[in-house]
């Protein structure tokens, strides 16, 4: 059996983004499951989960961040916190996107003023589930709409676990990023967006 095949396999049973790359999160279930939370804890009183789970970033950000799944709210906060150790300043400035929200942005460049920016419409997006979360690149207050940065940040956001969409084939994405359900690794995005459909109708965990 190969590393990246242990790899992944410890993922799948901790219940974790199955991806093979044994980041800060995958060594923090790991320690958790063979230490205990208990004997896991720092000199604060802490687990290392709780301190990543506690982490703060900036308001705006935060704001954002806490319309997202619990699940994702990790990953978000530790993206900007890897891009700010390399000294780009990123927030996340936009989450969870309701599917009113979902049908006034797809209507742009289409029945509504403006260029297209994007071709899902409600329920199509990963955004109306809580599940992704765009950022935007800073330079003092200043907001970059363009930024080479954005693809200096996309091999942090990989290497956590999660989605770039600067890697779609269609409208590229640069500033989105998603995390993909265990349940859902390898399945066509078409798919998974209609269990997700399903799950929100339902009242179903998406991770679950």
């Amino acid at each position: 059996m190969s590393l990246d095949t242990l790899k992944r396999d410890v993922q799948a049973r901790l219940d974790l983004k199955v991806d093979g790359k044994d980041g800060i999160l995958t060594w923090t279930a790991i320690h958790e499951k063979i230490c205990g939370k208990d004997t896991g804890r720092t000199p604060s009183g802490k687990t290392a989960s709780e301190i990543i789970a506690a982490a703060v970033v900036d308001p705006r950000s935060e704001k954002n961040i806490a319309t997202l799944h619990p699940r994702v709210q990790p990953y978000a906060r530790n993206l900007v916190l890897k891009a700010a150790a390399a000294g780009i300043t990123i927030k996340v400035i936009s989450g969870l996107r309701t599917y009113a929200e979902q049908t006034a942005l797809y209507a742009k460049g289409r029945t509504a003023p403006g260029s297209k920016v994007t071709n899902a419409a409600a329920g199509y997006s990963n955004h109306n589930f809580g599940l992704a979360f765009d950022i935007g690149v800073f330079e003092g207050v200043k907001y970059l709409e363009d930024s080479p940065k954005y693809k200096a940040i996309a091999p942090m956001g990989i290497d956590l676990g999660l989605e770039w969409g600067g890697n779609w084939k269609t409208i590229q994405d640069q500033p989105h990023y998603q995390l993909r359900p265990a349940w859902a690794q390898g399945m066509p995005e078409s798919t998974m967006l209609t269990e997700l459909r399903r799950r929100k109708a339902d009242g179903r965990d998406f991770f679950a």
